[in-house]
């Protein structure tokens, strides 16, 4: 690939690493990942057929590998772009990065990935590589986090950035939009697309409770164009404050919106339905 048509670098994912493995070494919150592993085992119990090669792509903890290990079949194969040392040490495990994996053409029947591939900077990319790795009739799911995710967070930081500094630098990452995850699946080459979304509040004493445990699940900023300059208390005095005048409850606590979304394709068949 050259220079001119790399994709642009948004995530510093270096950092994003070292982040994360702080945050395992920490025993980081583990709440969006259970929600998702049991998901997950929902959907693969709805699917009547097995999955002798099954690979759990990048998620940040054991979740996703356990539910795979526990739907038969062979052993299923861990890979992350971790040292080897934060994985299990009975998991047949693969240090890798999503953005390059090193697996041969169609070489598992199952991909799944918990809370991985919204840091990766060419998620197209990514999917193309996960569609080269399946193997006919090979089924993907993925989950990542959706773009109404935090939406309180982000807005809060905007404008008390706007009120006191007169302008916003970025704060929170973007996330996939529903809208567009569908489209990203035929792009890569799936068959039988589907995109949906598990949506769902949590609450917090304050801006600052939800703002903690980010950063102890290794989550806060890490775009390359981040400011380098600490957010002055100021800032984060007054976001505060509009957050609670904003998205709080009649006993004070404030909203945090999450989204999942859900990617499920295929790798083409011509056993598979037709539209």
């Amino acid at each position: 690939m050259s220079a001119a048509s790399a994709p642009p670098l948004v995530f510093d994912r270096q950092l994003l690493r070292e982040r994360l493995r702080r945050a395992l070494a920490r025993n980081a919150p583990h709440f969006l990942m259970e929600r998702a592993a049991a998901d997950l085992a929902d959907r693969l119990a709805a699917i009547k057929r097995n999955f002798p090669r099954a690979l759990d792509l990048g998620s940040p903890s054991s979740h996703f590998f356990e539910v795979l290990r526990a739907g038969g079949g062979a052993a299923p194969i861990r890979a992350a772009p971790l040292a080897s040392s934060l994985l299990r040490e009975d998991a047949p495990r693969v240090v890798a990065d999503e953005e390059l994996l090193p697996f041969a053409p169609a070489s598992f029947d199952l991909v799944a990935s918990g809370l991985s591939l919204q840091w990766v900077n060419d998620l197209p990319g990514a999917l193309s590589q996960v569609r080269r790795i399946l193997a006919p009739d090979g089924l993907f799911l993925a989950c990542l986090p959706g773009g109404a995710s935090l939406v309180e967070l982000r807005t809060a930081l905007a404008r008390a950035e706007q009120e006191i500094l007169g302008g916003a630098a970025p704060r929170v990452s973007p996330f996939v939009d529903v809208r567009e995850a569908g489209a990203l699946l035929q792009r890569a080459g799936f068959a039988l697309p589907v995109a949906d979304v598990d949506s769902f509040r949590l609450r917090y004493a304050s801006m600052f409770g939800l703002c903690a445990e980010l950063r102890a699940m290794g989550a806060a900023n890490a775009l390359t164009q981040r400011s380098r300059r600490p957010l002055r208390r100021s800032v984060l005095t007054r976001a505060a404050e509009l957050y609670g005048e904003l998205f709080s409850d009649a006993d004070g606590r404030v909203r945090a919106s999450f989204e999942l979304v859900w990617l499920t394709g295929w790798a083409p068949h011509e056993s598979q339905q037709k539209p």
